[in-house]
This record gives structure tokens, sequence and C-alpha cells, in this order.
């Protein structure tokens, strides 16, 4: 995950400064120096770096710091407020029209996954904003790229534009911006064509659509893979466009996060959109302060109450909510529990959304997948009452399920163990409940629900 190993770093230099009682010049510069470190490794470029460095001394001096009696808490507000400004405060937001279409024009080299992220796109805006949009298909040179964009647009279930390879992509614009104002599209998606690189070309014709349908956004998309190529890119196509954003995919992947640290501050161009996985859902607004919170180990609560409402019917969650508390809790709706958790995400992506959670290795990420497989096939093996009065299962039973799905007595006794405590738990929450207390510990004091 981009940011990951940065992340470390900066929470192990943060940590120096909260065991101090005073805050000297030798302790403030030894925290920079970790934090100078943890930025050029995570490939974020070196002017960036200097004067990130020192805009955290001089305000540090500045707001005199070293004078207050608590000065970690202040150093932390410093490092996350500077955050913020170098990935792009406040400028992450489209800028809606009102009674007219929101005009978007997709911009990128070839082999980027444009079309791809136009599909993201549409999906973000349609499912999550709830705007109707319209794609058009302006890539009439690379093979079955309107192919593609149609197959995109029906998983999403929004309307493509075409007219084929015959026409030019000004026409195709022109027309697909007519056609969303006659038929009151809030936004219009226009996938425009790639080149290997840039050339004259490409940015004459980049040029003329924009002359033609003046879009209110132009994004470009860019690869978090690339490094500090994607700042040479950004440049290029903003010396020749006037972009207003960027989409930065693979934000999910192995980057290092530089680009992303450093693109907002060389180019004067925000981040508005973030791709973070291979599903048309994997697109996400891009919000500094949130991603700020990350990379300091502060979490992200509003994305994880964010994902949990896309994902969880409200009335649906109030139901299961009921029955746990008034313990008709069985054994299948620990398995759907589980299916609405995976659904939100990976367990690690989650996990970095809870303020406070210590992060996972993969091996145990590993772990705890395998155990939630485990889990379903162990569940399903059963028969309808044995999922709902498991005190039933005695050793003859266990056989039959361990036999029919490939699993050990053993297993299955893990699994019960962990049913029987989390029934536990919700008794126990419902008690503290009646009473109006708190269990000692918090949620970790009850058994079942401690992490």
């Amino acid at each position: 995950m981009a940011f990951e190993s940065l992340s470390e770093r900066f929470q192990r230099a943060l940590k120096k400064i909260r065991g101090q009682s005073r805050l000297t010049e030798a302790n403030m510069d030894e925290m920079l120096k970790e934090v100078r470190i943890a930025l050029l490794e995570a490939d974020v470029n070196f002017k960036v770096v200097k004067e990130f460095v020192e805009q955290i001394k001089q305000k540090a001096i500045g707001e005199q710091v070293y004078l207050k009696l608590n000065p970690s808490q202040m150093v932390v507000k410093i490092v996350h407020d500077e955050l913020v400004n170098l990935l792009g405060s406040g400028d992450s937001e489209i800028k809606y029209e009102k009674n007219k279409p929101t005009i978007i024009m997709l911009v990128g080299l070839q082999g980027t996954g444009k079309t791809t992220s136009a599909g993201k796109l549409a999906y973000l805006m349609k499912k999550k904003l709830a705007k109707k949009v319209l794609l058009a298909a302006g890539d009439v040179y690379r093979p079955a790229a309107i192919d593609q964009l149609k197959q995109v647009g029906a998983q999403v279930g929004v309307e493509v534009f075409s007219l084929g390879t015959d026409v030019s992509p000004v026409e195709i614009a022109k027309q697909a911006k007519q056609k969303a104002y006659n038929e009151h599209f809030d936004v219009l998606i226009i996938d425009t064509a790639g080149r290997l690189q840039i050339d004259e070309p490409l940015m004459k014709e980049l040029n003329d659509i924009t002359n033609e349908v003046s879009p209110n956004e132009i994004l470009l998309l860019v690869d978090a893979m690339s490094g500090q190529d994607a700042i040479n890119v950004a440049n290029a196509f903003n010396s020749q466009l006037s972009l207003t954003g960027i989409i930065m995919s693979k934000l999910d992947g192995d980057a290092r996060g530089g680009s992303a640290l450093s693109i907002k501050h060389l180019t004067g161009v925000p981040i508005k959109f973030a791709g973070t996985g291979e599903k048309l859902s994997d697109l996400d607004v891009f919000h500094p302060e949130r991603m700020a919170d990350r990379i300091l180990g502060m979490g992200d609560v509003v994305t994880l109450v964010e994902k949990v409402q896309e994902e969880i019917d409200e009335k649906e969650a109030r139901r299961d909510a009921e029955k746990m508390m008034k313990g008709e809790f069985t054994l299948e709706d620990m398995v759907l529990q589980m299916k609405k958790i995976q659904r939100m995400g990976s367990l690690t992506s989650l996990m970095k959304l809870i303020p406070g959670m210590p992060s996972i290795s993969e091996e145990q990420r590993v772990q705890a997948e395998k155990e939630m497989k485990n889990l379903e096939a162990i569940v399903n093996s059963m028969t309808p009452e044995e999922r709902r009065h498991p005190e039933i299962l005695k050793n003859s039973r266990k056989i039959r399920i361990a036999n029919g799905c490939g699993k050990t007595n053993a297993d299955i006794n893990r699994v019960l163990k962990k049913y029987d405590q989390m029934k536990l738990a919700m008794k126990q929450l419902q008690q503290y409940k009646k009473s109006g207390r708190m269990p000692p510990g918090g949620l970790n004091g009850l058994g079942g629900l401690g992490m």
C-alpha cells in the first residue's frame, strides 16, 4: 500500500518527540532528520523535502513550541498541517454545475487505464453522488477502445455516446455535449485518446476539443507506480491544457507515495481522485486531510463510516444489532456479518482507518483471511438446524461436518469457541447498556470483541 513505509517512519520519528517533556533544538533536529530521510526514501522530490522540513522548523519557532508544556502535540499538528498543504488542501472537490451538465475531459498517456478510469469516475458519480452521467467515446484510434467503454458503461449502468471511428473526436465531443444538454445529464465524461508519448498531434486534438466544448474539468490520469515521471507528464500536459486536477491510480499498490506528495507542490495541479484497486468501485475522492491523518497513524474514521454506509443498509444493521443484543445471534448471522465486512475492503485497509489500531503483518492478514474462509466452509457444511442451534453439535455431527468441508474437529471447535465468545460479549454489552456503564477498558474489556 502506498505510504505504508512512510507512515511507519513518520510515526517512529514523532514517537521520539512525544517522549520529551521539553522540546529542544537538538531533539527537534533529530526528529526532522528522520522525517527528511523518510520522505526521501518515499521518493519525494528533494526540493519538496527541503522546503517541507524548513516549513516545520520555522513554524515550530514561530509558534514558540519550545516554550509549551506539551510541545509534542504542537509538533504533530504542525507536521499534519504541512502534509495537508503538500497534498493540496481545499483543492480536491469537483465544482458541479447547477442547471447544466458538468463537462469533464479525461486525458493521459496511452496504457495508463483511462477508459477504465472513465468508468470508475462514472460509477462514483452515479452510485455515490446520485448524478446522471453520460460517457463519450472520444478515442477513435485505439483498437476496441469504443467497445471497451461500452462494456464498462453497461457494467456501471450509464449511457455511452459514440459515433464510431470515422468521425473526429472533436465532433464526437461536440455532439455528446449537445446530447448532455438536451437530455439533462448532470455530468458528461469525455474519454479522449492517448499516445505512447506527448506529441504535437495529441495536444492539438485535445486543445481543439477543449475549445469546442469548454470543459469544466480537465483531469489527467497518472500512475502512482511511475514515481517522479508522473510529475514530468503532469507538467507537460498542464503547460498545454491548464489541467484542473489529477486522478492518481494504483495508490493501493507498492508505490512509495513520493509522486502523490510532490505533484501538487511542483505542478500546482491537485489530486482530485485516487484509484485504490481494480474494481469499478475502487475510485475515491481524494481528501488531503484524511490522507495526512493516515500517514501519521491517526486513522480515518470519516472514510470508514462512509464505507459502512455504502455497503450496509441502516435498517438492516439496526435489526442485526437488536438480534445480537437479545442473544439471537446464530452462526449464520456470524458468517453474514463477516461477509459484510469483507465487502468494505481488505482487513488491512480497514484497520488503517481505525485510530490507534496496530498495523498487521502480511502473515497476519493471510491468516485472518484463511480463518474467515474456514469459518464459511464449516458453517456451510452444517444443516440449517445446526447453524441456528450449535449446542446440538456432538462428536458424530462434527465428524460429518469435518468430512463435508475438508476440515478437522479442531477447526470446528475453534469456530464454535469464537462464536461462544461473541455471544458472551454481546450478553455482557447488553448488561452494561442496561446499567448505563461502560465495561473496564472499553470494548476491549469484552473478550469476544477485543481486537
